[in-house]
């Protein structure tokens, strides 16, 4: 086929684009903290006829944001709205791109252009065809600001605009070449939408969901569930699955359980079929239950992380931040709160990233004396609380996380609240719903954790990279020109070791200055029923539902 012409270009961009990650936020490069491979992670170990027909529940620790794959931030609903929408191609466990919705394509010379060929045979859940000009319309629906896209925007960097060549030809224009570019098409959130649902749904889209997927959006019950149906058209699955037609499944509801308790009580009970995002102290006990199946999987892209903001005083300043990294024991919050299931971070790269640097690992470690040495240089001095001050003012960092407790992620901030006051920072922790309004509109923190499923370095680009003016600043702040023409260069960069030196350049960039501190590599952990069988992983690690059916025992 065509798409194996341009040679250079093509091999280049499936080693860069990456696969081996899953969900939001990350797989070790050795897969420790999970037996499970993106092929074939979780199919049961059940010698079973696999049966058509039936329905399940798979229990999500949160509620998704929107249904809408541009405007989605969360990991969390790409879990559910890859089962409504197909993507142009796919990414295998190999790190290859096939065909799924385009069956070919080309790429110009200077990188710029791709020219795709689509499928015929295609159409949504409401009858539009699907053609080149409902790739165009998902694509500038990114750019168009009345969109209010997410994550989506960055994937589809640098694509500025596309020409419908015939019904089932389109070429995509890019501003600059992107090795990463045609890795991104395979991601759920540049999954393609019936131009005729965005127009008639507009704003509330995300509440009625239209693609050309294996099942059709039925309904959402706020806070509660989520209803999809097979597609009973459905005849163009890619190449990462085995069953190419029809889901097997009559039906999926996506039960809405942010307690851990009950996600787990529920899954035990049988009350649901499969819940995610198992804790870690949860685990020994439901494999050692004969009815149940454990499945892990380690994500990849950006890990759990803590963001520093560099706009507000005294976090500027690196000998600052410098102090917080020495007086944060990670390996002590791992190892407490994780029980040596999640992998430690190092690094703003998980470890099976393109370009990861391995020599980070263990190259900073906790030294109050350091950190209290940085912290006097700045003229800060322990007051009777044993609190720092200068100037009047008490030294104070404002650690902003989200509720419900993902991933003990509030604990995190308990603990590193007790480890920065024994070096004289009084810590104010604030746990809140809305993360949209502090952190992003008000930008009102000191220290922020996040995390991204990514399968490039590209990835690092929005959170480390100047930003526009009036767009959306980045969670470091950070603006270096230096850094900048790094980041810059790795988007471009078609040789393999050029392009591992720049990332390597970066990764040490942000250690040494302390504009990070890395936490931990999330492994995505389900538990099922054994009734259960044939989960899938997508590259990123995202679960597949083409092949789940119901034993027959």
């Amino acid at each position: 086929m065509r798409h194996m012409k341009k040679a250079r270009w093509v091999k280049l961009i499936a080693l860069m684009s990456a696969v081996v990650m899953v969900l939001s936020a990350c797989r070790g490069a050795d897969s420790k903290a999970g037996p499970s491979s993106p092929g074939n992670a979780g199919s049961t170990e059940v010698k079973a006829q696999a049966a058509s027909g039936g329905e399940i529940s798979y229990a999500l620790a949160t509620s998704p944001d929107s249904l809408d794959p541009h405007r989605s931030g969360l990991a969390v609903a790409v879990r559910v709205f890859r089962t409504i929408y197909d993507s142009l191609v796919v990414q295998l466990p190999d790190n290859t791109i096939k065909p799924w919705l385009a069956t070919e394509w080309t790429i110009s010379p200077d990188g710029k252009s791709y020219t795709f060929k689509l499928r015929k045979d295609v159409k949504f859940h409401d009858g539009t065809p699907f053609n080149a000009e409902a790739v165009k319309i998902s694509f500038d629906r990114i750019l168009d600001p009345a969109t209010k896209a997410a994550n989506s925007t960055a994937l589809l960097k640098p694509y500025k605009s596309s020409e419908v060549i015939d019904e089932y030809t389109i070429k995509l224009n890019l501003e600059t070449p992107s090795v990463a570019f045609l890795g991104n098409l395979s991601q759920a959130m540049l999954g393609i939408v019936s131009p005729t649902a965005a127009k008639k749904y507009g704003d509330q889209f995300g509440k009625n969901p239209v693609g050309t997927g294996p099942f059709k959006f039925v309904k959402w019950d706020d806070n509660s569930e989520i209803k999809v149906e097979r597609n009973p058209d459905y005849n163009w699955a890619p190449a990462l699955v085995d069953n190419k037609g029809q889901s097997y499944l009559d039906a999926i509801t996506f039960k809405i359980i942010p307690e851990e308790a009950t996600r787990i009580g529920s899954v035990q009970s049988g009350q649901v079929t499969a819940a995610e995002t198992i804790p870690p102290q949860n685990i020994v006990t439901l494999k050692n239950d004969a009815k149940l199946q454990v499945l892990q999987f380690n994500t990849g892209g950006l890990p759990y992380t803590l963001f520093f903001n560099q706009s507000r005083a005294p976090w500027n300043d690196v000998k600052a931040r410098q102090a917080v990294q020495y007086a944060v024991d990670v390996d002590s919050i791992i190892k407490s709160l994780y029980l040596g299931t999640y992998q430690r971070a190092w690094s703003p790269l998980t470890p099976n990233m393109f370009g990861y640097d391995p020599s980070l690992e263990n190259s900073i470690k906790p030294d109050p004396d350091k950190a209290n040495r940085l912290l006097d240089e700045l003229g800060w001095v322990k007051g009777a609380d044993g609190i720092r001050e200068k100037d009047g003012k008490k030294l104070t960092l404002h650690y902003v996380d989200g509720s419900p407790n993902r991933e003990k992620r509030n604990d995190i901030a308990a603990i590193v609240q007790q480890q920065l006051k024994k070096v004289g920072i009084a810590v104010e922790v604030e746990i809140t719903k809305d993360v949209q309004t502090v952190i992003y509109t008000n930008q009102s923190y000191d220290l922020y954790g996040n995390s991204q499923v990514n399968s490039d370095p590209v990835a690092l680009n929005s959170f480390y990279h100047t930003t526009a003016p009036n767009t959306r600043p980045s969670l470091s702040r950070l603006s270096d020109p230096a850094l900048d023409k790094l980041l810059e260069q790795g988007v471009v960069e078609t040789d393999e070791a050029k392009r591992k030196e720049i990332y390597k350049k970066v990764q040490h960039y942000i250690i040494d200055n302390a504009v990070i501190i890395p936490i931990y590599v999330f492994p995505y952990t389900v538990a099922a029923s054994n009734a259960f069988s044939g989960l899938k992983f997508d590259s990123l690690g995202y679960p597949v539902f083409n092949d789940v059916s119901l034993v027959k025992k």
